[in-house]
């Protein structure tokens, strides 16, 4: 089943993304360690909270302070209700990742516990966030361009919406506005990401 219904099929939209980023728009090195692109999955204890979009702004100062400190390259992010997938590169002297995480969820976490009361483990730490988080280390092009089709159609797949375009939370509608998506692409009842198993 076709995914777009605007005449570009997975091929040419996957040949499309590949040139925008040879284009240098988007930084991606391949399969290192040093200056890796990665995927990433990270997810709340609570699979029923909201608060990632309930809380949006502190998620936003949260990256924008991790950023200013550790700078990286987000490549492409989308922001579900209690979980999220991030596509970063960074810099070329650079693999850690890690330190990068703990600091946005340390910010998100202290801004949001001045607004609301957040359970605590047996050693008295926040228990808001599971502690493991999925990573992946992008391969190729193919790699590159399938993750960031995975991010998008993300809250498609988990029935927030039934069109991409509806869910604000994304960098798709920063991927249109540079026209690598058409504004009508992806859509419910969709087998094309069957094959697709990159987390959540």
């Amino acid at each position: 089943m076709e995914l777009v219904e605007s005449g570009i099929d997975e091929v040419t939209r996957h040949r499309i993304i590949i040139g925008y980023k040879a284009n240098g728009m988007v930084q991606y090195r391949r399969n290192r360690v040093m200056g890796g692109s990665y995927f990433f999955t990270v997810t709340l204890r609570d699979r029923k909270s909201t608060v990632l979009i309930d809380h949006l702004e502190f998620l936003r100062e949260a990256v924008r302070k991790t950023r200013e400190a550790r700078p990286f390259t987000i490549e492409a992010w989308v922001v579900l209700p209690e979980h999220m997938h991030a596509l970063w590169t960074l810099p070329p002297d650079d693999a850690d990742y890690s330190s990068r995480w703990r600091s946005i969820k340390s910010h998100f976490t202290h801004q949001l516990a001045k607004q609301i009361p957040i359970n605590r483990n047996t050693k008295g730490e926040y228990a808001l966030w599971q502690r493991r988080f999925w990573e992946h280390t992008l391969r190729d092009d193919v790699d590159f361009s399938r993750h960031i089709d995975y991010i998008h159609y993300n809250p498609v797949k988990h029935g927030h919406v039934k069109q991409v375009k509806d869910w604000p939370y994304s960098s798709f509608h920063r991927f249109v506005a540079k026209t690598v998506y058409p504004l009508n692409w992806g859509c419910a009842n969709n087998d094309t990401f069957d094959q697709y198993q990159f987390g959540e």
